[in-house]
């Protein structure tokens, strides 16, 4: 017997117990809008990426969009899986993870989002790139998955826990869908200490317009146990990751400011731009790989 119904998390606390930062929790319904309208501008300064990339060393020169691929795959490749195997994209954008999974693993992989944009922009995608056949997507809230319990060898939330409320419940609902033996692979915003006085203003604008929140490394232990899931790895790539995307996509958005308030407004580029949030080093960034017990 199956169940669509995640079942409640021990606690399902506010953002303030997650971090010392008191910010409101998201709702799915508001980050599904938020992405229909910002997809496209995330479009014209990411590319077809929509989140961080990873460099070797601070003083990298790799470009952006060959470092954001550099973390897809060592969240792909993390996930253990080959030829025919299942794969949920949690929060899956406008596809390109999941596109770029597909083709290194071989596996297929079901891409789910709340927003219809994405879905819309990541089915395109999954056709160009002629892998339609291994790709299918679905508007759907990670909360209540519209899945069979077993449905999946793996699931991978690349930026996507970020925006939910309840990431005991999210992870529940992983276990529930995941076959014993399969992994999860996720990242998620670190509080790595308290934020200082002259960071909040930004970071907090930051989590505010983009309806996320951030946790501390301590409290995934518990939510995975709960969970019915055994934490493999955490790892903090902080300094691989944010400082340089933050640089890069900030001097990208600058440079073609004119062009891009044009299309989308002063706002919404104000909005894009993270350029406020270099050098806050409090402020990380977490890979975490999980698996249920069993084979």
């Amino acid at each position: 017997m199956t169940s669509r119904t995640a079942p409640a998390s021990p606690q399902s606390p506010a953002s303030s117990d997650l971090s010392g930062l008191p910010m409101p929790l998201p709702d799915p319904a508001e980050v599904g809008r938020l992405y229909d309208r910002f997809t496209a501008l995330g479009d014209a300064s990411l590319g077809e990426n929509l989140h961080f990339g990873y460099w070797d060393s601070p003083d990298s020169t790799v470009p952006l969009a060959e470092a954001t691929d550099r973390l897809t795959d060592m969240m792909a490749d993390r996930l253990r899986v080959g030829p025919g195997a299942r794969v949920l994209d949690l929060g899956c954008g406008t596809g390109a993870p999941g596109v770029r999974t597909a083709r290194r693993t071989g596996a297929h992989v079901t891409g789910v989002s709340v927003s219809a944009e994405q879905i819309r922009r990541a089915e395109a995608l999954a056709e160009g790139a002629g892998l339609a056949g291994r790709m299918t997507f679905r508007q759907a809230n990670a909360l209540e998955l519209p899945f069979p319990d077993g449905s999946f060898d793996a699931v991978l939330a690349l930026e996507s826990i970020i925006h939910m409320p309840d990431r005991g419940r999210v992870l529940a609902e992983a276990g529930r869908v995941l076959r014993p033996g399969g992994r999860i692979v996720l990242t998620d915003f670190l509080e790595r200490a308290e934020i200082p006085a002259a960071g909040r203003p930004a970071v907090e604008r930051y989590l505010r317009d983009f309806m996320m929140t951030m946790v501390s490394a301590e409290v995934y232990p518990p939510l995975l146990r709960a969970a019915g899931l055994w934490l493999e790895e955490l790892l903090d790539i902080s300094d691989h990751t944010l400082r340089q995307t933050f640089v890069l996509l900030s001097e990208r958005i600058r440079k073609a400011r004119a062009e891009l308030t044009g299309r989308y407004g002063e706002e919404m580029v104000d909005q894009f731009d993270p350029g406020d949030l270099v050098g806050i080093e409090e402020f990380g960034y977490l890979l975490l790989v999980a698996a249920k017990p069993g084979r």
